[in-house]
């Protein structure tokens, strides 16, 4: 028998329990950026998940679907992006191979992006701010484009290095926040840096053996990168200071299967909204 004999190809799960909450995620890291499904792909994901069709199949619909569509609708494109990026979300979540290195993270963003940025796959070439809601308009300030690489090596090789062995399981979702943090503070694509965060730190968790309850992503996604914000913001005048107490929470249900209340409205830094 040969090497190639002894392999055998990954098909799609038959649990439709799993595969729901693929979707879930799928659908609900797209509320990070307002963005919601057609209720066309809800009847596609649905015959999906009871195995009617293949994720590849879907995605072909989709295709055929957007190609009659008015490509100048701005509603239909927010529309187009969601289906197809819950979609891939869904299909990578699913899928078990991963490699721990900075290139998966380009090749999930190339990805899940391909045919709704120009740019996907690609680190962006200019510097970014954003103004957060939480922040009253304030910016989390993101790492200048020509050192993402640096960063990005740098961060990859410490967490590759790290020794998880004697940490308990508190100690091991600090430090996961942590790692995710920095990932994402790097913020290396000029769109859609939060939903590929997700995906790859997932990824790399069940990649590690851990459970993940990925059902959290549902209804706490834009709860997920405001804690990513609060994460990486201080305001020293202001007497505001990094905080990971927000994203801790978020891992344990993520991790832990915990029912940590997560609300959005705590978030908000009520210093920075006083006159």
């Amino acid at each position: 028998m040969s090497d190639e004999e002894n392999y055998i190809i990954e098909n799609e799960i038959n649990n439709p329990g799993k595969k729901r909450e693929y979707w879930n995620a799928g659908i609900g890291l797209n509320m990070v950026d307002n963005l919601k499904p057609s209720k066309y792909l809800i009847d596609l994901s649905k015959k999906n998940i009871n195995g009617e069709l293949k994720y590849l199949e879907v995605e072909n619909l989709l295709k055929t679907f957007y190609e009659t569509q008015d490509s100048n609708n701005i509603n239909m494109q927010n529309e187009k992006e969601c289906d197809f990026v819950s979609l891939r979300i869904a299909h990578l979540l699913e899928n078990k191979s991963f490699v721990f290195r900075p290139i998966t993270l380009k090749n999930i963003h190339k990805y899940l992006f391909k045919d709704i940025y120009n740019f996907a796959g690609n680190y962006r070439n200019y510097n970014i701010i954003k103004n957060e809601n939480i922040l009253n308009g304030d910016t989390v300030k993101y790492v200048n484009y020509q050192d993402i690489e640096s960063y990005f090596d740098y961060d990859f090789k410490e967490e590759k290095e790290f020794d998880y062995s004697k940490l308990n399981n508190n100690e091991v979702i600090k430090h996961i926040a942590k790692f995710t943090s920095n990932i994402w503070q790097v913020h290396p694509f000029g769109e859609g840096n939060t939903r590929t965060t997700a995906v790859f730190v997932v990824k790399y968790l069940n990649h590690m053996g851990l459970n993940t309850y990925v059902n959290v992503f549902k209804d706490h996604s834009l709860y997920f990168r405001n804690a990513l914000v609060r994460s990486n913001y201080g305001n020293i005048p202001r007497g505001i200071y990094p905080t990971f107490d927000y994203l801790i929470m978020f891992f344990e249900n993520l991790l832990q299967g915990k029912n940590n209340e997560l609300k959005n409205k705590e978030l908000y830094i009520k210093e920075l909204f006083a006159h």
